[in-house]
């Protein structure tokens, strides 16, 4: 049996993250054997936020706050979550969300989700959808005002 703790993460940072973005991640659901489930301890410097505000079709994803306070954003509006409290975000426009650090110390979060492919992800700050099959050549990202006809280019 693999064991994690969720105390002792060692979390990667992407230095092609922008501003705003910077958070360290230690995806630990492969590094306890999980097929069916993702899971990551989420590390957030003070200012930053793990992603745009956004909603996802497929999957659901629970929020457990670690070290807090940390601040989520959601359709009624924006509340502080302290160490402890777990949130669950469902699939579609009632579960978007996006997490801040606007404290003055690093943060840490675990972000829990199902793994189903292909996965679409919605952001409607900047207007696009992501959509994320296995195949990782086959990841797109596009903005809602770039839709075809379905039958375009068809002959």
């Amino acid at each position: 049996m693999d064991v994690f703790n969720l105390y002792s993460p060692e979390p990667q940072y992407d230095a092609d993250d922008p501003e705003g973005y910077r958070a360290g991640a230690d995806r630990f659901g492969p590094k306890i054997g999980a097929a069916q489930m993702g899971a990551t301890v989420y590390e957030l410097p003070p200012g930053q936020s793990i992603c745009p505000y956004h909603y996802e079709y497929g999957q659901e994803e629970w929020l457990i706050v670690l070290d807090g306070p940390v601040v989520l954003r959601h359709p009624d509006g924006e509340q502080t979550l302290a160490r402890g409290d777990v949130v669950c975000f469902p699939t579609g426009p009632e579960g978007a969300h996006r997490l801040f650090n606007r404290g003055d110390k690093t943060i840490r979060v675990v972000m829990l989700s199902t793994k189903t492919e292909p996965s679409v992800a919605v952001y409607p700050d900047s207007d696009k959808i992501g959509v994320f099959p296995g195949d990782k050549r086959d990841y797109i990202m596009v903005r809602r005002s770039s839709h075809v006809d379905y039958y375009d280019g068809e002959l």
